[in-house]
């Protein structure tokens, strides 16, 4: 076995632990703006990071979390006392990672439709990135839903492009999260968003195994099927669960070790109650299924630090019993009585 091979088969070890889960705290600079505004935090470098420290530093945090994918910004920041991000975090025995796209742009000749951009000069930054003590990576392909979308040319691009991130990732021996995102944005039903989330996710795996990817050293950070937000039927965590695992036994080979869905806007406690559905099936499914969560592991410990120092504990327990519910889903042992304990 070659180093590298030995290098991505810690890292997929370290991150696929059992009843832990990753911390996508990778918010871009617009993002994470929006994020600190709505608690009327002003967004500065010192803001973002005293926030990301809060959230790092967590106590008993790498009980629950494996990994946390950092933004390039946070990559490079250290704490108040000096220690950079990836050290504060891998004393918790946690992985760092990193999101390496460089968003999305129009896809040309195709109105309403994006492909994610970030290829050119990519294996330089992954060695930087590296070096910094990166160990894996992410990826996001965004595929809207709407009237005569997505087109097949609009899946084709961004699993292409999905693909050749993932290829260059692994000859870096750094894990890539490979994140094709249906979003929610719509008025589609729960069999529309089946429909295409499956398209998608064929699409994804042909080019993976095109551009010679090794599945066993790769996360699929998928969707959850689900409706559009505006969709006028109500739906189940079970319903989601079972529409969700259908598509994911007819697209994604057993040989990729973990799914870690995104939470795509759900709240806190949806998000959690769909990942308990999905783990308390009585079937067996080859691949963990888990969580790689921003929001809705984050939107309550906002509220809660509100830029306030004082605040840091309160908020720190939050994060922490928001990891320990998602963990308790992953588990198949979270119940919605436990979100008021």
């Amino acid at each position: 076995m070659s180093i590298a091979t030995q290098e991505l088969e810690k890292t997929i070890a370290e991150l696929t632990a059992p009843g832990k889960g990753i911390l996508a705290a990778d918010e871009s600079a617009g993002t994470i703006e929006k994020r600190l505004k709505a608690v009327n935090v002003a967004s500065t470098e010192e803001t973002r990071r005293d926030y990301r420290e809060l959230l790092f530093s967590t106590p008993r945090l790498g009980g629950f979390i494996s990994g946390v994918i950092l933004f390039e910004e946070t990559l490079k920041q250290k704490n108040a006392a000096g220690v950079p991000f990836p050290e504060l975090l891998k004393a918790q025995g946690i992985v760092p990672g990193i999101k390496v796209d460089k968003g999305t742009m129009s896809l040309p000749g195709f109105p309403g439709e994006t492909v994610t951009q970030g290829l050119d000069g990519l294996a330089q930054r992954l060695g930087e990135y590296k070096q910094l003590g990166a160990r894996f990576a992410k990826w996001r392909a965004v595929i809207h839903i709407g009237a005569g979308i997505p087109t097949p040319q609009a899946i084709a691009a961004n699993a292409h492009a999905l693909a050749c991130y993932a290829a260059i990732c692994q000859e870096q021996a750094l894990v890539p999260i490979v994140e094709p995102e249906v979003l929610m944005d719509g008025d589609h039903t729960l069999a529309t968003s089946a429909r295409v989330t499956e398209e998608v996710l064929h699409a994804v795996f042909h080019a993976l195994h095109l551009q010679r990817v090794a599945l066993e050293y790769m996360i699929l950070k998928p969707n959850m099927v689900e409706p559009g937000r505006t969709c006028p039927e109500p739906v189940t965590p079970q319903q989601v669960a079972q529409a969700t695992l259908i598509c994911l036994r007819c697209t994604v080979p057993a040989a990729v070790p973990g799914i870690n869905f995104l939470s795509g806007g759900q709240s806190e406690a949806t998000a959690t109650a769909n990942l308990q559905a999905l783990n308390a099936t009585a079937e067996k499914q080859p691949w963990g299924l888990s969580f790689s969560y921003g929001r809705a592991l984050q939107a309550s410990v906002l509220r809660a630090w509100h830029g306030e120092a004082a605040n840091k504990s309160i908020a720190q327990q939050t994060l922490l019993k928001r990891a320990r519910l998602n963990s308790a889903a992953v588990q198949g042992k979270y119940t919605a009585v436990m979100e008021s304990e």
